[in-house]
């Protein structure tokens, strides 16, 4: 019972902290709802111990903390193709914005030249 309890409160720490830096800014919703439901799924299993057991026995393991292994493992999979899939979009965005970039600093070095060889003041901003 006492381990129980210990995980119990633990996930509920874990979980405090989420919302405390999804509150804070500092984590966006769309990672912070894989980590809530993640911490919700640990409670279940920390309150009901037996229910990893009966799962388990419903998908043919033979050792109960096998499955964990297994379903942590399957998610830290899901995690690390959705950070991957998150930095190809950020990669993207940044090329994009180089690329744009490259671009305006080009045109204003050519008005900035066009304007230097007919002797028209620079335009203040």
């Amino acid at each position: 019972m006492r381990a129980t309890l210990f995980f119990v409160g633990l996930t509920v720490v874990i979980l405090a902290a989420i919302v405390t830096l999804l509150r804070s800014r500092r984590l966006k919703e769309k990672y912070a709802a894989l980590w809530v439901v993640v911490g919700l799924i640990c409670i279940v299993l920390a309150a009901w111990p037996s229910l990893l057991t009966h799962l388990a026995h419903l998908f043919g393991v033979q050792v109960p903390s096998n499955l964990l292994f297994v379903l942590a493992i399957i998610l830290l999979l899901a995690v690390c193709l959705q950070l991957s899939l998150e930095v190809s979009n950020q990669e993207d965005k940044i090329r994009r914005l180089a690329e744009e970039s490259a671009i305006a600093r080009e045109e204003l070095e050519q008005l900035t030249a066009h304007d230097v060889l007919h002797d028209k003041p620079l335009p203040t901003p």
